[in-house]
This record gives structure tokens, C-alpha cells and sequence, in this order.
């Protein structure tokens, strides 16, 4: 049987970018709206209703008006906005996030797709935490970098507007109230929110999140290898996974820490460097913020819930 989709916020980026992963799949029908009716309650009501899963791209409140126009309890939804992220009730959609989490996604009703930026740190840090190597009250600083993309449409228009005059790197969240915090510490199982300070770079896609750690502060020190060997761990065996873990090595740069390296796919690479002489280890995830980091999550997530 044909699942029927609806993509309700088809037009902005992450709705495209899911459009045309989906475009040539022959095992589901796409639902469309007409240009001209985006708008239209009735009609927006008429095509979630009618969909096996209905996958938002919208900003909070429209979503949450999409979720209030299903009433019939067939219609699953798929949320790519913050506003269901740690709701009760909501599955949180990184299949890789645990070994049962797949299998969540695909019983759910309802699925809040990850925002980019988290996802990087929930993988790299939430296997510690378990593992019991990194206590759930330490300090946590996260950062990195990603493509002008992940800012919408407004984001995109200004650095394509602004051309070579367009920063090649600009810090932003300034005021540490950024819209990820809450889904970044509730899922990486931090007591306290993280220190986060993203930058986005003067590229459209890709990104790198990086998280510092000050071993020497810990009663009980893990070594460099201790880290990469738990988190490695943490995803060895996981089945259908896009998440994988380098090797561990001593080196000063790779190639490999290329924000682009991953763009157009649905693939994360987590990265352990540290040095046991001064305590130190920076863990690293590699994806496209597009990918992994939106449109390509939702297919993903989409593919479990059709075959469960």
C-alpha cells in the first residue's frame, strides 16, 4: 500500500530539501498544496487529515496549529520546529540517540525531528553520561561551526544579498538563550544547560559541533582512549545507523574535520582527539546541518514509521 505524505511548510528549506529526497520514491504518494492555498486553514486541514504522515516545516505556532487541525487518529506527524522537542508525548526523532530509540520513532504517533545543533552534542556526549565516564553535572561548552542554511530563509536571502561582503565567520547566540538549550540537555542528560556558542560560516551547508573537555577537573580521570572506547561502544551495533566513530588518533589536523565533507547525505562522524599528559579531549561530529541535521532526519525518521 502507497503511504500517503504531507509536507505542510513545503516551500521554505527544509521542506524542499525533504521534497526532493523524496521525489523519486515510488513506495509513497506526495500530497501537495497549491501555492496559492498554503494559507488556507481549510485546505491545510483537509491534506493533513488525509495523510498516513504529515511532516511539519513550519515555525512553532503554525505547527502547533497543524497538529490542532488533525483530528482523526491515523494521521502521524513528523515536527521539524522546536515546539514538541522534549513534550510530553513526542518520540524525539535521532534514531542513534539510543538502542531502543528506532524502535520508538516507529511505533510514535508523534515525532519531534532534532534540531541541527543538538544533535552533534547529545551523540557525542549522552554516551559519557551513561558510561559514567562524565558526571551529568559538569560544565559542558559547546560550539562549532555550520553553513548559512541552517538560519532560514532570512539567513540565506542576507548572505546571498551580501555576496564577498557576507562574514566568513560570525558568532551568534550571543545572549545564551539559544532555542536548542533545552533539547540539548534533556537528551545529553546534563543537569544544567550547556555553555553554547555557535558560529555560522560564510558556506550554505554542512557542520561541525565540537565539545571541549577539561578532564583534569574530574576526580577520576579518563584517559583519551577511555572516551573514544565508550562512545564507540555506544553505537557499535546499531542497526541501520548513519552515525559512525572514527578512529582514535594522535594528529593535528585531518581533512576529515571538514564541515561540507557529509553534505547531501544523511551520515554523522563523531571524532575523539585528546591528550592524556594535559587532561584534555575535544569530541567532534561531523554532518550535514540539511542532512543529519534536518531533512535527512525526517526521511529517516519517516522510514521507520512506515515499517513498523
Amino acid at each position: 500500500m502507497t503511504a500517503k505524505i504531507f509536507i505542510d511548510g513545503e516551500a521554505g528549506t527544509t521542506g524542499l530539501q525533504i521534497r526532493e529526497r523524496l521525489a523519486e520514491r515510488r513506495d509513497i504518494e506526495l500530497l501537495s498544496i497549491p501555492a496559492d492555498k498554503r494559507k488556507d486553514t481549510a485546505v491545510r486541514a483537509e491534506l493533513l487529515n488525509a495523510a498516513d504522515i504529515a511532516i511539519l516545516c513550519l515555525p512553532d505556532e503554525a505547527a502547533k496549529e497543524s497538529v490542532s487541525l488533525i483530528k482523526n487518529d491515523t494521521t502521524r506527524v513528523i515536527d521539524a520546529s522546536t515546539a514538541y522537542r522534549v513534550a510530553e508525548g513526542w518520540a524525539y526523532g535521532f534514531a542513534e540517540m539510543s538502542k531502543d530509540q528506532a524502535e520508538k520513532i516507529a511505533t510514535a504517533k508523534r515525532v519531534a525531528n532534532p534540531g541541527c545543533w543538538p544533535q552533534g552534542a547529545i551523540a557525542t556526549l549522552r554516551p559519557l553520561v551513561e558510561a559514567g565516564l562524565l558526571p551529568a553535572d559538569y560544565p559542558v561548552t559547546v560550539g562549532g561551526i555550520s553553513g548559512y542554511t541552517g538560519g532560514g530563509r532570512s539567513m540565506i536571502e542576507d548572505y546571498q544579498a551580501k555576496g564577498e561582503d557576507a562574514p566568513e565567520y560570525m558568532p551568534y547566540g550571543l545572549g545564551f538563550k539559544h532555542k536548542h538549550l533545552p533539547e540539548m540537555k534533556a537528551y545529553a542528560k546534563l543537569s544544567h544547560v550547556p555553555l553554547f556558542q555557535p558560529v555560522v560560516g560564510n558556506f550554505a551547508q554542512g557542520m561541525l559541533v565540537s565539545v571541549p573537555l577539561q578532564l583534569s577537573i574530574l576526580p577520576k580521570q579518563p584517559k583519551g582512549a577511555d572516551i573514544h572506547a565508550a562512545i564507540a561502544d555506544y553505537y557499535a551495533g546499531l542497526k541501520n545507523s548513519v552515525v559512525e566513530v572514527a578512529p582514535f588518533e594522535t594528529i593535528e589536523r585531518t581533512p576529515d574535520l571538514n564541515p561540507e565533507i557529509f553534505n547531501n547525505t544523511n551520515r554523522m562522524r563523531l571524532h575523539v582527539f585528546g591528550n592524556d599528559d594535559t587532561a584534555q579531549v575535544v569530541l567532534i561530529a561531523v554532518y550535514d546541518n540539511l542532512g543529519k541535521g534536518a531533512s535527512g532526519a525526517a526521511v529517516q525518521n519517516m522510514d521507520l514509521m512506515l515499517a513498523a
